[in-house]
C-alpha cells in the first residue's frame, strides 16, 4: 500500500529507535547508541568527529560509513546492527564543519591516524560517497582506502548546478538551508518503509546546526570532480536505485563510465535512503563486496565468523534472486 508523505511532520522510525539509543556497542566499542564517541584531531577544538565503533577491535581494516548531507552517524544503525552481528568491525562517522574538500581529507587522514587504522573500506552515501572518492584520490600516493562502496553517489559536483551559490551557503539562515535539502526528498506517494526512512532523515536534518548544514552543502556543490586515474586500482561497488532519487540518470551513467570495472548493485526501489528502507538488500551487497577480502589482512570480518557469514550471504543471494524472478 502507498501513502502520501508529509515531510513537515517528522517522526522517528518505529521499533529500532529505542534500542539504538539504549544498548551498548558490541565488541568493546566505546560509547553507547545514544552517545557516540567524540574525537578532536585538528588544532581547532570546535572540529569534533562523532563516531560509533562497533565489532571486533582486532580488525585493522574496518568498514567506515560516511553519511549524506542530511545524515548523522546513526543513520547507518541498521548496517551496524546487522554487520557487527556477523563479525564485522564497522565505524559510522559524523564529520565536523569543513569548508573545502582538502580540509576534509586532511582531517579524515588525521582521524585514521588517531584510530591507528592504516587502510579502510569506505561506504559513502551521496555526499559521503563523493568525499570517500576525494579521500582515496587525496591519499593515492600513500593509499589509505582499500575499497569503495558508493551508494547513490556522484563524481562531479556540477551535476547540481549550484557551484555559483556554493560560496554563499555560509550566509544563509538554517531554515533556508533545510529547505534546499528537503527539496531533494521524495514528496510523492511512497511505501511505508520509505516514508519512515524519509521521516527519520528529516528528524536527523533538524538536529544539524546552521554551520554543519552550510558546510556540507558547500562541500556538495563546490566546483570539484574525481580524477579517476588516481584511484583506478581500488575495488569499487556502485550501489543505486531504479526508482526516484536525487541522482539523475546522467549522473549514474557518468559513474558507470568512471568505473567501468566496478561491481554494480542495483536496487529496484529504495529512494534516497536505501540503507534505511531496504537495509536487508544493502547489507547483502555490502557483504558480497567484502567477501573478496576474506582471508587477507584487509578483511573487515573476524576470521572465526567467516564460514557462518558466508552461509548467510548464500541464503540472502538466493532470496534476492527469487524475488527478482
Amino acid at each position: 500500500a502507498l501513502r502520501q508523505l508529509a515531510v513537515t511532520r517528522p517522526s522517528r522510525l518505529p521499533g529500532p529507535r529505542p534500542y539504538w539509543r539504549e544498548e551498548p556497542l558490541w565488541g568493546g566499542g566505546k560509547g553507547t547508541w545514544g552517545r557516540p564517541r567524540q574525537i578532536i584531531v585538528d588544532d581547532d577544538d570546535s572540529k569534533i568527529w562523532s563516531l560509533y565503533d562497533a565489532g571486533p577491535r582486532n580488525i585493522r581494516c574496518p568498514l567506515i560509513f560516511l553519511p549524506p548531507v542530511s545524515g548523522t552517524a546513526d543513520v547507518f544503525f541498521r548496517q551496524i546492527l546487522a554487520l557487527t552481528g556477523w563479525g564485522y568491525r564497522v565505524i559510522a562517522l559524523q564529520y565536523p564543519v569543513y569548508w573545502d574538500h582538502l580540509e576534509f581529507c586532511d582531517g579524515f587522514r588525521k582521524l585514521l591516524d588517531h584510530l591507528q587504522l592504516d587502510k579502510v573500506h569506505l561506504f559513502g552515501a551521496s555526499l559521503g560517497g563523493f568525499l570517500a572518492q576525494k579521500f582515496a584520490e587525496y591519499t593515492h600516493t600513500s593509499p589509505r582506502v582499500h575499497s569503495l562502496i558508493l551508494c547513490n553517489s556522484f563524481s562531479d559536483t556540477s551535476i547540481f548546478n549550484q557551484t555559483w551559490t556554493a560560496n554563499s551557503f555560509w550566509l544563509m539562515p538554517s531554515f533556508m538551508l533545510k529547505k534546499i535539502v528537503l527539496g531533494n526528498f521524495s514528496s510523492g506517494p511512497v511505501d511505508p518503509l520509505m516514508a519512515d526512512a524519509i521521516d527519520f532523515m528529516v528528524d536527523r536534518l533538524e538536529s544539524l546546526g546552521q554551520s554543519e548544514l552550510a558546510s556540507r552543502l558547500t562541500l556538495n556543490c563546490q566546483n570539484s570532480y574525481v580524477e579517476p586515474h588516481k584511484i583506478r586500482d581500488i575495488p569499487v561497488t556502485i550501489m543505486d536505485v531504479f526508482d526516484q532519487s536525487a541522482l539523475s540518470t546522467e549522473a549514474k551513467e557518468e559513474m558507470y563510465k568512471l568505473y567501468p570495472n566496478a561491481r554494480r548493485a542495483h536496487l529496484k526501489t529504495g529512494g534516497n535512503f536505501p540503507y534505511l528502507c531496504r537495509s536487508a538488500e544493502v547489507n547483502l551487497y555490502v557483504q558480497i563486496h567484502l567477501l573478496q577480502f576474506h582471508g587477507t589482512k584487509y578483511a573487515a570480518i573476524d576470521p572465526s565468523m567467516v564460514s557462518a557469514e558466508e552461509l548467510e550471504v548464500q541464503k540472502g543471494s538466493l532470496s534476492v534472486s527469487q524475488e527478482e524472478q
